[in-house]
């Protein structure tokens, strides 16, 4: 029988999730580099060589790949010889203190994303507790632990279906990938879960992800198992839709399936997809006696060298002087650099923003959007001599309800974000003349490289989605939604599917 300390078991969550924060695992950035060097969308290129470098920098700075840090899962395999030094805290609460440790960290704090009362009042817990914990009891003397930081925008593109017992499960992905839109930020992972219970798949799904990358070793080898056969079938249809990097269209959307399955009612064929983002982040390790969790840092070198440089034509904005009719010259597709002022604002500041003007107040003091962009971020606190901490987009179509009253109440002339916009925003962008822009998702500390000074102009309880000022630099951006109503997510992807028709068709 092997005694875990309480402490050691603390200790070793929190330098994990301070790791994850960071390192992104070399399995996951090896599958990029070959995604990047297989790539032929110059779009998808750039937003592959964007995560990429994003991925070393914050490896070199030890700052998060992405502002948002997550919500924590984690699997603990308990064996059922182990003996803990103290009782006093539960397993769950155990995993808490580690995280709320790991967040609160000063050299590194990561933001803080949970909310209470998930439906009422949606307050902030502050430190990034409670986390998701799934405990099983095991033969053996050791406790095993997976432990994820798992984006929003990814999983709410999560997936569940009671199929038939005899539909098909890979046709059921293939037609309901191009739904989940790109706010899961591809290029990512797919975990599928099937079988059990509804919940039983979800949870198979979820753990399916803690998996290395190792798809293309399958593909070498060549499948043997129902489990391998369908997760060659899925990869094969997925890459085929044409999505491509951040849903801008190109030859990967998918690096890598997952399939986890258990037994399940001859009536019932339960699946559940989840998606991993761009921001892939996990680790595992094994406690037995012997002291905390011993993470070794990868090495630099193990990178690729890739760069990112604007080409020529590129357009540099000064956004203190930009108008609406500047902006109606853009057309989608074209990179933009954008320097000066720009307003933040995400879901709650914009629910906000509309009660005060349905009751007539107005907007807050301090606040003017007339001719400014609003970009769509909850930044990481700032450290050190930082402007601001990771400031990556996050996904555009929660805002979608808001579009409307702030392209014709409030002045604003554009909006920055990540992913698709619905069809309807599109039109009201086309109709106000307004334009959309793409930040890539997943390279939140190149972003908030750009961003010179910070400063909070309103909603400050609202922690992360209060309202800032960003004053930026050279923020490279691409036009999503062109003042024509011209959409990169629709036009991107149809395009690519087509092509990698037609070259399939050439190699028969």
């Amino acid at each position: 029988m092997s005694t875990i300390r309480q402490q050691d078991f603390i200790d070793s969550i929190e330098d994990a999730l301070q790791y994850i924060s960071f390192y992104h695992p070399l399995d996951f950035v090896q599958a990029l580099e070959k995604a990047y060097n297989k790539e032929q969308s110059k779009a998808a290129k750039d937003a592959i060589a964007q995560i990429l470098i994003n991925s070393r920098m914050s490896a070199e700075g030890k700052r998060p790949l992405c502002q948002d840090t997550g919500i924590i899962t984690c699997f603990v395999k308990v064996g059922m010889d182990v003996k803990w030094d103290k009782t006093d805290l539960t397993v769950q609460q155990m995993v808490d203190e580690g995280t709320r440790r790991a967040y609160l960290n000063p050299d590194n704090p990561l933001r803080a994303s949970i909310v209470a009362d998930p439906a009422g009042t949606r307050k902030n817990t502050k430190d990034n507790t409670p986390s998701v914990v799934h405990i099983d009891l095991v033969a053996g003397g050791e406790v095993e632990v997976m432990v994820a930081a798992k984006g929003g925008g990814s999983e709410n593109k999560t997936k569940m279906v009671m199929l038939n017992p005899s539909d098909d499960v890979a046709a059921w992905v293939e037609k309901t990938l191009p739904t989940m839109g790109a706010g899961w930020c591809p290029p990512g992972m797919l975990g599928i879960g099937i079988g059990g219970t509804a919940e039983k798949a979800a949870v198979l799904a979820k753990e399916s992800l803690m998996d290395p990358v190792d798809i293309h070793e399958l593909m070498e080898r060549g499948a043997e198992t129902t489990e391998e056969k369908l997760r060659l079938d899925i990869f094969e249809r997925a890459n085929k839709l044409g999505i491509g990097a951040q849903g801008l269209g190109g030859l990967t959307t998918v690096v890598d399936v997952k399939i986890k399955t258990a037994p399940t009612h001859a009536a019932s064929k339960p699946v559940v997809m989840i998606p991993n983002c761009a921001a892939t982040r996990h680790v595992h390790f094994t406690l037995d006696g012997s002291g905390p969790a011993n993470l070794k840092a990868p090495k630099l070198e193990d990178w690729p060298e890739v760069t990112f440089e604007v080409g020529e034509g590129t357009r540099r904005v000064d956004l203190n002087t930009l108008t609406k009719e500047d902006t109606r010259e853009w057309k989608m597709g074209e990179t933009v650099l954008l320097s000066g002022t720009i307003l933040t604002g995400r879901d709650a500041a914009h629910k906000r923003l509309q009660d005060m003007i349905n009751s007539g107040e107005g907007l807050p003091e301090g606040v003017d959007f007339e001719n400014k962009f609003i970009y769509y971020v909850g930044p990481v606190d700032a450290v050190r001599d930082e402007a601001v901490g990771p400031a990556g987009p996050t996904t555009a179509t929660r805002m979608d309800k808001f579009t409307d009253m702030m392209l014709e109440k409030t002045g604003i002339i554009g909006m920055i974000g990540k992913a698709e916009r619905g069809p309807a925003t599109v039109e009201s962008i086309k109709n106000n003349k307004s334009v959309y822009l793409m930040a890539v998702g997943g390279a939140a500390y190149l972003v908030s490289k750009a961003i010179k000074k910070a400063r909070v102009v309103a909603f400050e309880d609202l922690g992360m989605e209060a309202i800032y000022e960003f004053e930026v630099e050279d923020m490279p951006v691409t036009v999503a939604v062109d003042s024509e109503g011209a959409n990169a997510h629709t036009q991107g992807p149809a395009i690519w599917k087509a092509k990698i028709a037609e070259l399939d068709a050439k190699l028969k």
